[in-house]
């Protein structure tokens, strides 16, 4: 017990603490910006475990079940911001009170979170660009493996990959990104060879891998080999404009595999949900600081990404109510808002139930069970 707390719980909390000060973070920073009065700034939900009230009379504090957290403004009626207090306000509190800041206020402020996420993985991705290097391979095919789909559809050594799909390439790494994710598919693949432009159709082809955390995924290859890779390090500015590139390609890449889940082209048992994630962050943890920094950017943009989903009780459903007020020039009913909560906060528990479930199948917790009984 003692070594699986050491292993993985601990690390997960660390890695979970982290991402979570920094998505309410933005919330907060943006709302005392706005003039909106924070009553408590908490890591975790429930019981509190300990905390300090600061001079300016927010609470901050740690709370028994961490696996969230929330920034509680003057005005809501709940940690999850559903409903507002609608008693009388003296016009002091009134202009303290997040729901009687601006539209474009209020927006911020919630947007603030996913945007303090995005920024959390530049910061951390253009970091290792300066310090270390970012992995860079030539885009010019080194090895054609016989049989493959790159050889059936005539791609040759030597030959330099400019697109892929429509998609630009600059590195051997995108090539790699963009085929992955569409296994059987076929793709038109655009070669320079001889000093001329040729565009290959090539249909990408399938195989299953079994990840080291127990998970198995489609992915689709063309049965090529690169050229020998560098770590190639940047000047700040350059790492910058390289680590937005990053995290926009980390970004499309997820939805690109949410919508092939959503159109049964993916399996859905790559959704993961919370042991999956500390069984990777107390891998991830033994490896390198390297590969820490890198995990917690991809969790940072993850998180980020999916609280601007627009379902209610996110981020993004809270701006979907936003938008829904700019255009009607004014707020949705309190009832309708209640409804919408209900639903997306049902949503929320079943994806979560889910990703349990295919946690509890992959990691073969069913199949230990079963071998005890």
């Amino acid at each position: 017990m003692m070594q699986i707390l050491g292993d993985y719980l601990l690390p997960f909390l660390v890695i979970l603490t982290v991402l979570v000060f920094v998505h309410e973070y933005g919330h907060y920073w943006v709302a005392k910006r706005a003039g909106v009065k924070v009553e408590v700034f908490s890591i975790g939900f429930g019981p509190e475990l300990f905390g300090r009230t600061a001079k300016d009379g927010v609470r901050w504090k740690f709370c028994a079940l961490p696996l969230g957290g929330y920034v509680k403004m003057s005005g809501d009626m709940n940690p999850a911001s559903v409903g507002i207090d609608d008693r009388p306000m003296t016009a002091e509190e009134r202009q303290g009170a997040f729901q009687y800041k601006s539209l474009s206020w209020r927006a911020a402020i919630v947007a603030g979170g996913p945007l303090a996420n995005f920024a959390f993985a530049i910061i951390l991705l253009t970091g290792l660009f300066i310090f270390v290097g970012q992995p860079t391979t030539s885009p010019v095919i080194g090895t054609v493996v016989d049989g493959a789909p790159a050889a059936a559809a005539g791609l040759l050594a030597g030959d330099k990959v400019v697109s892929v799909d429509g998609q630009s390439v600059e590195r051997f790494e995108d090539i790699q990104r963009v085929v992955q994710a569409r296994p059987g598919q076929t793709l038109p693949i655009a070669v320079e060879r001889g000093g001329s432009t040729l565009t290959l159709p090539v249909k990408t082809g399938v195989r299953t891998i079994e990840d080291r955390f127990g998970g198995t995924q489609q992915l689709g290859y063309l049965g090529i080999g690169a050229g020998a890779g560098q770590m190639v390090q940047h000047d700040p500015f350059t790492a910058t404009v390289q680590a937005v590139k990053e995290t926009w390609t980390i970004t499309t890449g997820t939805l690109h595999a949410l919508g092939q889940m959503i159109r049964g082209e993916r399996d859905t048992k790559e959704i993961g949900g919370v042991l999956r994630i500390a069984q990777m962050s107390g891998e991830v943890a033994r490896t390198s600081a390297v590969s820490v920094v890198w995990f917690l950017a991809l969790l940072s943009i993850n998180l980020g990404l999916i609280n601007l989903m627009p379902v209610p009780v996110l981020d993004g459903g809270h701006l979907l109510y936003y938008a829904a007020e700019a255009v009607f020039r004014r707020p949705l009913g309190k009832r309708v808002q209640e409804v919408g909560a209900a639903i997306g906060l049902t949503a929320i528990l079943c994806l979560m139930v889910f990703a349990t479930w295919n946690d509890l199948v992959q990691l073969r917790v069913f199949a230990w069970v079963a071998s005890l009984v």
